[in-house]
């Protein structure tokens, strides 16, 4: 047998061979693919009776703030939210899909919908497109099982944990958790600590801003704070008076008579309605 027949096992080290076609492409003038970037600061934490989920309201258009109080948390069922990052349009449309998959499955059991069913729900569908519905997700809620927090990244793995955040502000809001963090936390100790990771995400992100959404998520109760903070508010807005002239002056008034031929033809076909 010759040595031209047997297999020899690859080499090791790293493969160029994706970066040759890249430059063949670029050479024949295709423009790799853009990316866009996001921003937000998601978090959730479990505390002594419930989850407590948090987000800021800032939605941009690449350098662009297009909302400046748009809203992050999501209804799924009413003992489960969802805290949405990435493309707006599918955190939106994901959320509002397994939400009603979630209602469906109530009518259907008659049940308290589980933060496990739509946890599936979740990764399922994002798993199935790898990647490319660009959803990051932060799930809470409280079932007959006791309080639950799960992360769903967009290619549908999943974490559970006590704390967790995400979003491009993730790493400023997970200093504030891993310093002060701790089990048994009080309603208002969860509030004020999941308000302080929000605004660490918010003053530490460019993608992240304006103010702060707060959900509080017990046994049989859910209580959304909308705008529980404002740290950007616009103190100056209010003090801003703009006076302009009630009229335009006429400058000129100038008439010209329309000369136009009118031909006037009697008799024809009278018209019918």
């Amino acid at each position: 047998m010759s040595k031209a027949t047997i297999d020899l096992p690859p080499k090791g080290g790293f493969s160029f061979d994706l970066c040759r076609r890249n430059d063949m492409l670029s050479k024949k003038g295709v423009r790799p693919p853009s990316y866009r970037k996001t921003g937000t600061t998601i978090v959730g934490i479990i505390f002594q009776d419930g989850v407590i989920l948090g987000a800021d309201t800032r939605a941009t258009e690449g350098p662009i703030v297009c909302d400046k109080n748009c809203e992050k948390i999501h209804y799924m069922a009413p003992n489960i939210y969802c805290c949405g990052a990435g493309t707006a349009a599918d955190t939106e449309a994901v959320t509002d899909m397994v939400s009603s998959q979630l209602q469906l499955h109530r009518y259907h059991t008659g049940r308290e919908s589980r933060v496990v069913t739509a946890l599936t729900f979740l990764k399922r569908h994002l798993f199935n497109y790898q990647g490319h519905v660009q959803a990051a997700l932060v799930l809470g809620g409280v079932d007959f099982t006791g309080p639950h927090l799960h992360t769903i990244y967009p290619h549908g793995s999943t974490d559970t944990l006590p704390f967790a955040t995400m979003g491009s502000g993730s790493l400023a809001a997970m200093s504030v958790f891993e310093s002060k963090y701790r089990e048994g936390l009080t309603k208002d100790e969860g509030i004020n600590l999941v308000s302080e990771a929000i605004c660490a995400g918010i003053f530490n992100d460019l993608g992240s801003g304006s103010n702060v959404d707060i959900c509080v998520i017990t046994k049989g109760h859910k209580e959304y704070l909308r705008n529980h903070l404002l740290p950007n508010a616009d103190v100056y807005a209010l003090k801003r008076e703009y006076t302009f002239p009630k009229k335009t002056e006429v400058l000129l008034t100038k008439i010209t008579p329309l000369r136009a031929k009118v031909e006037i033809i009697e008799g024809g076909d009278a018209m019918e309605e």
